[in-house]
């Protein structure tokens, strides 16, 4: 497998997974603005949406969009338990958190990025960002991980919008479940090593 991704982009989240699932992969850096590879071929001709993260499979067929590529990842080695079992009561849950952070976060954050809109748009988007931080803080009252005490791929993609938040100076000491809840994904060993193997963080 080879997975696209570019340093600190939501790519992460599925990088955190594989290195979770113990899974074999390569990584294709990507520049997203140039929508080149490394070795200066077209991006664009990997995948037409020019986005990250996009998960190449040995068959040939490629995956795109980061919520189906972390299940997919977790389904391929159900023994890690980086998801319930499809069909489960839980299984749903994993995907109401899948999808409240990919709709509430992830695309809440993306104004926060650009160049050209002006800093009372971009403290609109932050300040509604903050509101789906306090709900995640208190729905994280009493567990370790989203789902309880088992971390899932759910847990990866929430970590990348927490790094998202740091670069952006979000002050979450108001939160302090949140802010332990992100200690404790990002001193796990896997997540370290995706966070130094994109040049985040330095090796030990």
């Amino acid at each position: 497998m080879k997975l696209y991704y570019s340093p600190g982009a939501c790519s992460l989240s599925p990088h955190i997974a594989l290195l979770e699932a113990g899974l074999p992969y390569d990584l294709v850096k990507v520049d997203l603005r140039a929508k080149k590879l490394e070795n200066g071929d077209d991006f664009l001709k990997v995948n037409p949406k020019g986005q990250v993260p996009a998960l190449a499979l040995d068959s040939g067929e490629l995956v795109t969009e980061g919520p189906v590529i972390v299940q997919m990842i977790a389904d391929s080695v159900a023994a890690k338990n980086l998801a319930p079992a499809r069909d489960s009561a839980e299984r749903y849950k994993l995907l109401e958190w899948l999808n409240y952070i990919t709709a509430e976060l992830h695309k809440n954050f993306g104004p926060m990025f650009s160049p050209v809109l002006p800093d009372e748009t971009k403290a609109f988007f932050k300040d509604r960002v903050m509101g789906k931080f306090k709900y995640i803080d208190g729905a994280l009252a009493g567990r370790d991980y989203l789902m309880g005490k088992q971390f899932t791929v759910a847990d990866a993609y929430l970590f990348t919008m927490l790094c998202w938040a740091d670069r952006m100076k979000f002050d979450l000491s108001g939160l302090p479940t949140l802010v332990a809840y992100k200690a404790r994904v990002a001193a796990r060993p896997k997540v370290q090593e995706a966070l130094t193997k994109e040049g985040l963080m330095k090796a030990a």
